[in-house]
């Protein structure tokens, strides 16, 4: 049975149970569900002196008789910040299964794990059908998040069946993967400190020191710092190979949105430079939906990135040299471009209850290579058209895409275009590398 909350004490310490009970409550109206047993339930820990909100952090308390008690104000702080959260149910990242575990979850630091975590339950449990139906009694919860409920199992060809989360819910769980990561090592570094200058004279002193020091509520944590073009124009298969690469690179911020921690090195394929450290939604909004040898469907993110979003991802883009210097995107973007922005105009559109939607899916395929542009042409398709029609609506000469960008970038985001041009040629490599053609899905760093 819950535990009753007493409204109006925001400054006092409350049980367990009763800040399950609030947290449940308070945000019962938040687009990202929340499950129950937050601060009690694996993979919660409480005893360990913090709690996982969301991205935040909750420290807990051993109050008398040995009872752990959090402080309520800080319940409250977390559902306010995971209550103006905004999710698009549609908006979807692969989360697995995959053959080779994301290097990310191979920290020790970290115990949430998350990734890791639900492959596990959807292994054990077999599959996301059961899990879906609760056939299961005990909760589903990560970091407070109910993610059973919102968690998309899609099949490809046919065969091999993938599971995909809202990217809103997977960039909390990253938020709170890192900020445990940092509240760990704080908590080891004050031990650390303590043990050290001034080492207790007495067991039970020293247990209590302990004790003081894992569960202060107001414990540091070290936010990311921002990103300023310390790695612009190293080569990634270089600097991939630097020891300390990856915790260097956990210290920024994502380079595009600003906000959640790095996890990936994003680079260019086509010339091997380095972009910018990026947080794993970023990289996979960046990723083409489907990516086959000469071959890309073109899906609904890039609205974000030709439209919405558009001088911060040109000039990410814009980072490696070689797409830089000549005033083009790698190969599969400029193809998504050229489908979604130069040929906008002849996308048919069907009459529906809402009013006339643009036709089908569409798909850019190419022949040829952009090391040969004269022999490189790109054929703009639409796919699943309601009437069963499947047209091609233009074939344009990748010459031709590549100075419709140009014109385009130079009226969009004229700062880029300015940074850009034929003068920035100097310590190119002769010969840049050809698109590489992911047709597994597994890679979450593909260009």
């Amino acid at each position: 049975m819950s535990e009753r909350v007493i409204p109006g004490r925001t400054d006092g310490l409350i049980t367990l149970g009763a800040a399950d009970a609030l947290w449940v409550d308070v945000t019962a109206d938040s687009a990202v569900p929340t499950a129950s047993g937050a601060f009690t339930r694996s993979p919660a820990h409480a005893r360990a002196g913090y709690v996982l909100l969301g991205g935040h952090v909750v420290a807990t308390v051993r109050a008398s008789g040995g009872q752990w008690r959090v402080p309520e104000l800080e319940v409250r702080r977390a559902a306010a910040e995971l209550n103006a959260v905004g999710m698009d149910r549609h908006d979807l990242i692969r989360i697995g299964p995959f053959r080779k575990a994301p290097s990310q979850e191979c920290d020790e630091e970290t115990p949430l794990r998350w990734r890791r975590r639900i492959t596990g339950e959807l292994q054990q449990l077999g599959g996301p059908e059961r899990v879906a139906r609760g056939e299961v009694g005990r909760p589903y919860h990560l970091a407070g998040i109910d993610w059973r409920r919102i968690l998309v199992e899609q099949a490809r060809d046919g065969t091999q069946r993938t599971w995909w989360l809202p990217r809103a819910v997977v960039r909390l769980l990253d938020a709170a993967e890192h900020t445990e990561t940092q509240w760990v090592r704080a908590a080891r570094t004050r031990q650390a400190g303590a043990s050290v200058t001034e080492p207790p004279s007495h067991p039970r002193q020293a247990r209590e020191a302990d004790d003081r020091q894992t569960t202060s509520p107001g414990g540091p944590t070290v936010s990311p710092r921002p990103y300023n073009g310390e790695l612009e124009g190293q080569l990634y298969s270089v600097l991939s190979r630097k020891p300390g690469t990856s915790r260097r690179m956990a210290g920024w911020a994502c380079a595009v949105c600003r906000t959640a921690p790095a996890a990936v090195l994003d680079h260019c394929h086509e010339h091997g430079y380095v972009r910018a450290p990026v947080c794993q939604s970023c990289n996979t909004q960046e990723r083409p939906d489907h990516l086959y040898s000469n071959d890309i469907r073109v899906a609904n993110r890039y609205t974000r990135l030709f439209h919405i979003d558009t001088d911060h991802w040109l000039r990410h883009w814009h980072r490696c040299p070689g797409c830089r210097a000549r005033t083009t995107l790698p190969l599969p973007h400029l193809a998504a471009w050229t489908a979604q922005i130069a040929c906008r105009s002849l996308r048919p559109t069907h009459r529906t209850s809402r009013g006339r939607q643009p036709c089908g899916v569409l798909r850019v395929s190419w022949t040829g290579s952009q090391n040969a542009p004269r022999s490189c042409l790109l054929t703009v398709a639409v796919d699943f058209c309601p009437s069963g029609e499947h047209r091609v609506l233009a074939r344009v000469p990748y010459r031709e895409a590549a100075e419709r960008f140009g014109l385009w970038l130079a009226e969009t985001a004229p700062a880029v275009a300015a940074a850009a041009g034929p003068d920035r040629l100097d310590g190119l490599p002769a010969q840049f590398r050809p698109v590489i053609a992911d047709t597994s899905g597994e890679g979450l760093a593909l260009f």
